[in-house]
């Protein structure tokens, strides 16, 4: 003790200090440093509630993009199989066309054929009759002129050089 006094430490005062430090440290504790504790540990769960919603929301943002390029692409297919529609009813009716196109020409070919035909058999009909004509007349000239046979024949070659 007298060590501690030769120091200049008093004994009582050193207790109280003691004291009162332990009562200013367990209130420091109590009403400071405990709250202040807590709300590190609040700010420190915030962050990493933030953390995870900022992570979610990047997850959301990645699948809405992935959404986002199946909807591009089944909108790209359902177009492409308009297009693929479009073309095919337009071939279709253009087949149809074409198809129509030939038989209104083949029934054209065809009247033209049939007037044709037609023009031909008048046409044979009056080569007939002026055949036949031409033969009588000559038949009359050999039966007015029938002398000889010789005579029939050079009529009957002038009357075929006339047909020609």
């Amino acid at each position: 003790m007298e060590l501690l006094e030769a120091l200049g430490i008093n004994l009582k005062i050193l207790f109280a200090q003691l004291v009162n430090f332990s009562v200013l440290l367990f209130v420091l504790w109590r009403f400071a440093y405990r709250p202040v504790l807590d709300i590190l540990k609040q700010r420190r769960e915030k962050v990493s509630q933030g953390v995870q919603d900022a992570k979610a929301a990047e997850m959301k943002l990645n699948e809405a993009k992935d959404k986002e390029k199946a909807v591009i692409i089944e909108a790209k297919k359902e177009a492409q199989n308009i297009i693929d529609e479009a073309t095919e009813r337009a071939e279709t009716k253009k087949q149809a066309i074409l198809d129509k196109a030939k038989e209104e020409v083949g029934q054209v070919i065809n009247a033209e054929k049939q007037k044709i035909q037609q023009e031909k058999a008048d046409t044979l009909k009056s080569i007939k009759a002026d055949i036949s004509d031409l033969v009588v007349i000559a038949v009359e000239r050999v039966m007015k002129e029938k002398m000889d046979s010789t005579i029939d024949k050079k009529i009957i070659k002038e009357a075929i050089k006339d047909l020609k």
